[in-house]
This record gives C-alpha cells, sequence and structure tokens, in this order.
C-alpha cells in the first residue's frame, strides 16, 4: 500500500461527510460552551442545566440568523449558476477548440491547470465544474488520438483552480466583506463601532499584494506541472462510454415555444447584463470596485448563464443538474450559524481571542491564521462556513492587536484555499465526471500544495 493509498483510508476512517462533521462541531460546541466559564457576565446561570437551556437558546437563534440564511442562498446561486454557466455549449465550444493544442501530457496538463486557475479566480463554481467537463473532454480525445496522458495529473490540473478561488472575485469572505454592514454582524456590540462599514476590493482582491501573490500563482503552479508532466509514466487512457441523449420531437404549442426560443434567454439575459453594466458605471464608487457583491455576482452570472443557453428550457435543465451540488451549502452553512451564535454570545469568542493574541505577535499573527485556517479547512471544508466560524475570532483579534483587517481576513482566504488540495470534498464533482479516484490525484495535488504554501509564505514576508 502506498503512502497515497495510506492517506486515502485515513481520510475515509476519520472524515465522515461534512455534514456529520457539522453535526459533530455542533454537539462539541455544545458541551465546550456548558462546561467554559463564560465571560459575558450578563448571562447569568446557576448550574449545568441552565447552562444547557441558554446554550440551546443560543444556538438556535443563530441556526435561524437571517443575515446567515441569505448569505447561504447567495453561496447557493453562485455555484449553481457557475454550474450552470459551465454546462453551456458556448464552453463546450471553448474547450472543443483547446483541444488540438493539447500535443503531449506536460502541455495538456499546464494549459488545462492556466485555464482552470483563470476561471476559478473569477468564479469557483465555474472554474470547479469546467476543469472537471475540460479533464473529460480530454482523456476522450487523447483516447481517440491515442495521444498518452497520465490521467491522474490531468484531473489534479483541473482541480488546483481550488488553490486560488478565495483570492478572487468569488472568495466567500471577500464578497461578503465588501457588503455594506456586513462585519457588524460578526462582532460583538462593543466592537462594532470600530469595524469598518465595508473592505472594498481594492483592499483585498485587487490589492497590488494579491495581485502580485495570485500572479506568480498563475505562473509557478503551471510550470510546475509541466514539468511534472514531462517526468510522469503516461497511457493511452481508456475509451469512455458517453450515455447517448434521448431527443424527443414534439410539436410546441402557445408558450411552449416561447420557452424553448434560443432567443428568449439571450434577450432577458442581455438586458440583465446592460442593468449590470449599469449598476456598475452608477455607482459613486465604481473605481473602488465597491459595486461588486454577492447580489451583484450572481445577476451577472445569471445574465451569462441565460444568453449562454439561449432557451429558458436549456437553462432549467442545466440547473437541475446542477442543483445538487449547492445541497452541502443548504444543510451545513445553517449549523455553522448555530455555532458562531453560541460563540458570540456567551463570550467565548472573547476568550479564544485573547489567547491567540497571546501566542502570537503582529508579525506571526497572518501566518498563525493562514496554517489555522488551512487546518479547520479540514473540518468545514466550506469557504463561507469557515469565514462564518473562524472570522469573528480573527477580526476581534486583529482588532485588538492593530492589525489591518483585510490582512488578516486574506491570510485566512490563503489558508481556506490552499488546503483543497489535500481536503477530497470539493473534488467530488470532477471525479464524478471524469471516472477517476481520489488517490489518482491526490499525489500530484499534494505537490502543488507545497508550491502554494511557498508562494503565500513569501508573499506574507515580503509583500
Amino acid at each position: 500500500m502506498t503512502l497515497f493509498d495510506r492517506y486515502i483510508k485515513g481520510v475515509r476512517f476519520l472524515l465522515p461527510t461534512p455534514f456529520t462533521i457539522a453535526i459533530a462541531l455542533t454537539l462539541i460546541t455544545m458541551v465546550f460552551a456548558i462546561i467554559w466559564p463564560w465571560s459575558n457576565t450578563t448571562i447569568i446561570a446557576s448550574n449545568y442545566t441552565e447552562k444547557f437551556t441558554l446554550v440551546i437558546q443560543f444556538w438556535n437563534k443563530g441556526l435561524w440568523d437571517t443575515n446567515g440564511l441569505a448569505f447561504a442562498i447567495q453561496m447557493m446561486l453562485m455555484l449553481l449558476l457557475g454550474h450552470v454557466f459551465a454546462l453551456s455549449p458556448i464552453v463546450e465550444k471553448g474547450i472543443k477548440r483547446l483541444l488540438p493544442i493539447c500535443k503531449t501530457n506536460a502541455r495538456s496538463a499546464a494549459l488545462i491547470s492556466f485555464t482552470t486557475l483563470i476561471i476559478s479566480w473569477f468564479n469557483w463554481g465555474l472554474g470547479l465544474v469546467f476543469g472537471a467537463i475540460f479533464c473529460k473532454k480530454l482523456l476522450e480525445y487523447a483516447h481517440d488520438k491515442k495521444l498518452p496522458l497520465n490521467a491522474g495529473l490531468i484531473g489534479a490540473a483541473g482541480y488546483c483552480g481550488l488553490m486560488v478561488w478565495h483570492g478572487g472575485i468569488s472568495g466567500s469572505s471577500l464578497i461578503k466583506i465588501a457588503e455594506p454592514g456586513h462585519l457588524t454582524t460578526l462582532v460583538s456590540p462593543q466592537y462594532e463601532h470600530q469595524v469598518p462599514h465595508l473592505i472594498d476590493f481594492k483592499s483585498t482582491v485587487f490589492s497590488s499584494s494579491n495581485l502580485i501573490i495570485t500572479a506568480i500563482l498563475f505562473l509557478v503552479l503551471p510550470l510546475t506541472i509541466y514539468f511534472i508532466g514531462k517526468k510522469v509514466k503516461t497511457r493511452i487512457p481508456e475509451e469512455y462510454k458517453l450515455s447517448s441523449k434521448k431527443v424527443i420531437n414534439k410539436k410546441l404549442i402557445g408558450a411552449e415555444r416561447f420557452d424553448h426560443s434560443k432567443i428568449t434567454g439571450s434577450i432577458i439575459g442581455g438586458l440583465l447584463l446592460v442593468l449590470c453594466t449599469y449598476l456598475a458605471i452608477s455607482h459613486p464608487n465604481t473605481l473602488s470596485f465597491r459595486f461588486i457583491t454577492p447580489n451583484f455576482l450572481n445577476l451577472s452570472l445569471l445574465a451569462l448563464a441565460l444568453i449562454s443557453h439561449g432557451s429558458i428550457t436549456n437553462f432549467l435543465t442545466a440547473s437541475e443538474s446542477a442543483i445538487g451540488g449547492t445541497v452541502g451549502i443548504l444543510l451545513q452553512f445553517p449549523l455553522y450559524f448555530g455555532i458562531m451564535g453560541i460563540f458570540q454570545t456567551t463570550g467565548i469568542i472573547q476568550d479564544l481571542s485573547h489567547f491567540f493574541q497571546h501566542i502570537s505577535s503582529e508579525f506571526t499573527y497572518p501566518i498563525y491564521t493562514f496554517f489555522s485556517a488551512g487546518l479547520i479547512n479540514f473540518f468545514v471544508p466550506s469557504g463561507g462556513g469557515q469565514w462564518y466560524i473562524q472570522g469573528p475570532l480573527i477580526i476581534q483579534s486583529a482588532l485588538e492587536m492593530g492589525i489591518p483587517l483585510h490582512k488578516s481576513i486574506m491570510a485566512l482566504a490563503y489558508g481556506d484555499q490552499i488546503t483543497n488540495m489535500m481536503q477530497p470534498f470539493w473534488a467530488l464533482p470532477l471525479l464524478g465526471i471524469t471516472g477517476l479516484k481520489a488517490k489518482d490525484i491526490l499525489p500530484y495535488t499534494f505537490l502543488l500544495m507545497l508550491v502554494g504554501i511557498g508562494v503565500f509564505v513569501f508573499g506574507f514576508l515580503f509583500l
């Protein structure tokens, strides 16, 4: 049994499904809150029974927090609409035009990684599905052209976009802190006056340091994959058994013609795209990119998805195929909100904040945040869910230590995305589409993770 076979077996043995982990974290948090001495002196509980009752109340209040639920819907739509766009004929045609460039294993892997990285930086849902579809199309193309490839390396190249997504335009924490008033919902009342109304993309996504780090990753990761591709063993991929699509011919009448017309979706999507353009240029802080919010991104994705599919019927069919990927967000996020409700109300978040301040300095705190976020990502494999759990702690610690908020939040974003290369949860769509196994891609994603860690630590030290 190889090292990575042991790793896969260990992951299967130790880590159940993310939903089960969310339930386990909830129960652990409840027990922890009951036995921990609360720093919030305004809440009085004389015994464990009263504490238990209050903890359940705090959890229930956080579970149905309206701000949190709105965030969950925003993230679901971002994943859904990105997935729908990736399933469009436009994306498929684009991939087919790239296939003739793939003449060797190394070039193929480098091309997939570069295109997936760029697309994932714009939208992680689109990049995730695009990488998977590109991999599958390439493996089919390689079989037909008798082109020897390393399927595991190709799969890793299609998955590496998850290394840059949280530092990109659709990064969960970054788009939420750009939303007016969001930061105040994550801190205790005594800190509300210390947090800004918002932190726009000019300070995070489009900051010079983040753009330099991202550009380095765009260069270094494809080069790394290219040189690996020249060394690894290759073989001609097996033939894929493609399922034939059933075409049902029926005479369309009345409103059915409207739904199936390829002009309808294009017109509606075009009008929405005009609206997005107007919202962007009419915003008073356009140059600071303050118009970019979760709602703006979702409206833009809806417009592009409608235009790319043409008809309403095709759009809805693709949506039905993509909706399954959003189930994890729908079921897990409320549990994370409940955990945050317990931490905030009892004052445990303040105690943890003081502890981490004690063991770190202004210089080491961002690096500590980076590695701790990477570790937490194994147990909370959702950037949005992790933001709601770890975000309040990071914000309060940064405020009390005098560290710029955007620097600490970017450290969380980098840490969350880097260990996606060893957390197989988000690789499941790619594995399902390509037929690969986790052990096929993990040896290569592990190497990419090490390279990424080097780039991020370099960024912390010098940028």
